[in-house]
C-alpha cells in the first residue's frame, strides 16, 4: 500500500516538544525557560501596530485578493533595498512575496524537482526543509557540516548525481547559528552553476548577521539569476510571525513557475502582512538596527558565559542569529535529555536528533538553544540550570 504524502515524514518537532510540557508543573521560583522555537514572542512594535490598525480600517484593498506574486510596492522595495545592500542589481520582477519563508522554500522545490530527484542540504538541517522534501517525493542528501559547522563545497561535489537538482543552504544557519563566509557561498554558487543546478540560500536571519556590510557578493554577479534562489522572512525582522510574510528572489522564468504554485496554494499572500512589511521596511530601519544589536548582545552573553557549561564537559559548536548549538556530556540520547530537562531543569529546547537523519550520527549528543527570547539574565539562568544538572 502506498503511503499518503504526509505519512512519509515525521511529526512537526516544535509541536512534539510542546507536548513534553503536558502534566509538568513548574514552580513559581523556577518558571519554564522556553528556548525551543526560533520566533519572537513579542508583538510588532507599537508604531507598526498602529499603522496596521489604520490599514485595516482605511485600506479596503487590504481585505481583498491581491496579485499572486505580491504587492508591487513591496516587491519594488525589496528590490531597491537588496540592490543597495548587496551591491548588485535586483529588479521588482525578480521578487515574489510568499506566505512565510517556509512557503518560499516549498515553492522553489516545486519548480525544481520531480519524484525521485535529489537536493543536497547540510546537516544538521532545518527540519521543515526535510519535511517538505519528504512529502514531495524528493530525496534529501545530507552533507555533513565540517569545522565550525560550515559545509565544504568539495564534500558537496562528491554527492552530486544525475538526479541532483539543487543545493540548499541556510545562513545565518538554523539550527547551528553560524554565518557562512561569503567565499563559502560563492564557491557553492560556482559549483551549482558549473553543474547546471540551483543554489538555494535561505537568509531568514540576515537582519541579525554580526558582520557589517553585505554577507556575500552573489547578487553582484550580473547573471546571478541563472543559479541563485534566495529566500527571506519578514517575520523575524518585524515580529510578523502570525501574518506569514516571506519572499523569494529568483529569475523571472523561475517566478513564473512559482506563480503556478502560489496561485494554487494561497492565491495571494496575506494582504495586511504585506502592507505591514512594507511599512516596516520604509519606517523601522533604526528600530531594526536596535533589535539586531540586542540579539548580538544575547549572542555575546552566550559566548561569555559558556565557560559555566564548558567546565562541565559541554561544547559550543555554533552560535549566532537566534541560536546556540551545543554538545552535551551525558551518557544518554539528546532526545531523552531534552525530555528530562523539562522536568529537572524547567528548560524546553530541541534535541539534535530533530535536525539529523536517523542514519547520520551526531544528533544524539547535540542540542539547539533558541535564545532570541531570553536576555542576558535569562542566559545566566539557563546556564546555571544546565550546569547544575547531575545525571
Amino acid at each position: 500500500m502506498t503511503l499518503p504524502r504526509t505519512a512519509t515524514t515525521f511529526a512537526p518537532p516544535v509541536m512534539e516538544a510542546r507536548r513534553w510540557l503536558d502534566g509538568v508543573i513548574h514552580p513559581s521560583d523556577r518558571p519554564l525557560l522556553n528556548v525551543s522555537q526560533a520566533a519572537p514572542v513579542d508583538p510588532p512594535p507599537a508604531p507598526l501596530r498602529e499603522a496596521m490598525a489604520d490599514i485595516v480600517i482605511n485600506v479596503p484593498e487590504a481585505h481583498l485578493y491581491g496579485p499572486v506574486l505580491g504587492l508591487p510596492a513591496l516587491r519594488a522595495e525589496v528590490a531597491q533595498q537588496w540592490s543597495a545592500g548587496y551591491g548588485g542589481t535586483v529588479t521588482p520582477d525578480q521578487v515574489a512575496i510568499t506566505s512565510g519563508c517556509n512557503q518560499a522554500f516549498a515553492a522553489a522545490i516545486a519548480t525544481l524537482c520531480a519524484e525521485g530527484d535529489e537536493v543536497i542540504i547540510p546537516v544538521p538541517y532545518y527540519f521543515n526543509h526535510r519535511m517538505w522534501m519528504d512529502m514531495s517525493g524528493v530525496k534529501t542528501v545530507p552533507l555533513r557540516a565540517g569545522d565550525g559547522m560550515i559545509p565544504s563545497v568539495e564534500d558537496a561535489a562528491k554527492l552530486i548525481t544525475p538526479r541532483t537538482r539543487a543545493i540548499a543552504l541556510v545562513s545565518p544557519n538554523n539550527p547551528c547559528g553560524v554565518e557562512y563566509p561569503g567565499e563559502t557561498l560563492r564557491s557553492f554558487m560556482d559549483l551549482a552553476r558549473k553543474l547546471g543546478i540551483a543554489l538555494i540560500v535561505d537568509e531568514t536571519y540576515r537582519d541579525f548577521d554580526s558582520r557589517s556590510g553585505a554577507p556575500h557578493d552573489l547578487f553582484a554577479d550580473p547573471h546571478w539569476d541563472d543559479t541563485l534562489i534566495q529566500l527571506y522572512s519578514f517575520s523575524k525582522a518585524y515580529r510578523l510571525t502570525g501574518h506569514r510574510v516571506g519572499a523569494v528572489i529568483a529569475g523571472t522564468a523561475r517566478l513564473a513557475e512559482i506563480e503556478k504554485f502560489l496561485d494554487t496554494v494561497t492565491i495571494c499572500p496575506n494582504q495586511l502582512g504585506q502592507r505591514a512589511a512594507l511599512w516596516g521596511m520604509q519606517n523601522l530601519g533604526e528600530w531594526l538596527a536596535g533589535e539586531r544589536l540586542e540579539i548580538l548582545d544575547r549572542r555575546a552573553a552566550i559566548t561569555e558565559n559558556f565557560h559555566l557549561l564548558e567546565d562541565k564537559g559541554w561544547k559550543l559548536l555554533g552560535c549566532g542569529a537566534y541560536f546556540a548549538y551545543v554538545q552535551h556530556p551525558f551518557a544518554m540520547s539528546s532526545t531523552d535529555l531534552a525530555r528530562l530537562l523539562v522536568k529537572e531543569a524547567g528548560v524546553l529546547l530541541l534535541p539534535g536528533t530533530m535536525f539529523m537523519p536517523n542514519d547520520v550520527p551526531g544528533g544524539e549528543r547535540q542540542l539547539r538553544i533558541a535564545f532570541a527570547n531570553i536576555d542576558r539574565a535569562g542566559v545566566a539562568t539557563l546556564f546555571n540550570r544546565l550546569s547544575s544538572l547531575s545525571l
